[in-house]
């Protein structure tokens, strides 16, 4: 076996796991799942059958990531934030084929206790605060809080604050990697390092 599994957890026949992955307590990770290289799941996850999880995520205890959701690489799945896949559930209807997809772009991190609605897409490096609710799409680098959750800021590929005004022209270095982020309009972007 190249990844470690917990005696408690069940990874269901068909399950495609990442060399160096590490799955906790009480994990349940169905067949279908394909789970990338050095990825940790946490006590009490859960992974469904049409789900793509790229190398080097984390995911947090208390997550439920169902059908439909695809994490790029380096995603942070707080703690017990919820990811849903049906945008209006009824109980008394069925409605498995109306699951909407959510992407969630590399080195995205989703804080604890978010709430990801069905259907949109997370750009890289964005970062949504704790208890957040997303129910539109995030631009990439975005730092967004509240609920519903809005834009009030930029943040590095290293996780800081960048100090750039939300639209507008501008630029800022991360103090940590001496990179450099340009914002045009409303796009900011990682400008390339020669």
């Amino acid at each position: 076996m190249s990844h470690y599994q917990h005696p408690s957890a069940i990874v269901d026949d068909g399950a495609q796991i990442g060399e160096g992955s590490r799955i906790w307590h009480f994990v349940h990770v169905c067949g279908g799942a394909r789970i990338g290289q050095g990825v940790s799941l946490g006590q009490n996850v859960f992974i469904g059958n049409q789900v793509v999880i790229g190398d080097h995520c984390k995911i947090q205890n208390n997550v439920s990531v169902y059908d439909g959701v695809t994490l790029e690489d380096g995603v942070f799945c707080g703690p017990s934030m919820v990811f849903t896949n049906v945008y209006n559930p009824r109980s008394l209807i069925e409605r498995k084929s109306e699951y909407r997809d959510t992407l969630v772009r590399r080195g995205a991190t989703l804080g604890a206790n978010c709430t990801i609605v069905c259907g949109v897409t997370i750009g890289e490096f964005a970062f949504v605060g704790a208890g957040a609710v997303i129910n539109k799409n995030v631009p990439a680098y975005a730092l967004m809080v509240g609920v519903p959750a809005r834009q009030i800021g930029w943040m590095s590929e290293f996780g800081e604050q960048l100090e750039l005004p939300l639209e507008g022209e501008g630029s800022a270095p991360c103090i940590h990697t001496s990179a450099r982020y340009i914002l045009r309009g409303s796009v900011l972007s990682k400008e390339s390092v020669a």
